[in-house]
């Protein structure tokens, strides 16, 4: 109990299972180069989002206990700090290689990554089916792909 209460402990439960898929994508994947189209590049970004969106079905009552403890702001959670920064910086990587420009691509990142947050908590929510998440987040990713840039 050195976390804190039970809370805590739940948040410190759900970010270090986060974290550990990070480490764990890191290691097996190495820096990737090379361009991607976009059908590769949305299989790509989707990877990086699916164990979150399957963990969080998984359960939803517990998920959706996280997600309170979150949205009521009591406990600092990783998933808004460093794991954010670090996918990221992912997704900003996998658009990057296909094709789009790097304030593009930056931007991007960030629509995809605040889409899976407001998604992930739709599904601990239990409003939408781990399905429906996942094709939800789909269209996302191949809409900001599909983005020509433009004026801003």
């Amino acid at each position: 109990m050195s976390v804190g209460d039970k809370d805590a402990l739940l948040v410190a439960i759900f970010d270090r299972w986060i974290d550990v898929v990070h480490q764990e994508r890191k290691g097996a994947d190495g820096p990737a180069s090379g361009s991607l189209t976009a059908d590769v590049a949305v299989d790509a970004v989707m990877a990086l989002f699916e164990p979150f969106i399957r963990y969080f079905a998984r359960d939803e009552e517990l998920s959706r206990e996280y997600a309170a403890i979150i949205v009521r702001g009591e406990r600092e959670s990783a998933i808004f700090q460093n794991l954010a920064l670090s996918l990221i910086a992912e997704i900003d990587g996998v658009l990057t290689r296909a094709g789009l420009s790097g304030v593009d691509a930056g931007c991007g990142a960030r629509v995809s990554y605040f889409s899976y947050l407001g998604i992930l908590m739709t599904v601990s929510n239990g409003a939408i089916s781990e399905h429906d998440a996942i094709d939800q987040l789909h269209e996302v990713i191949e809409f900001v792909i599909a983005h020509e840039g433009g004026d801003e």
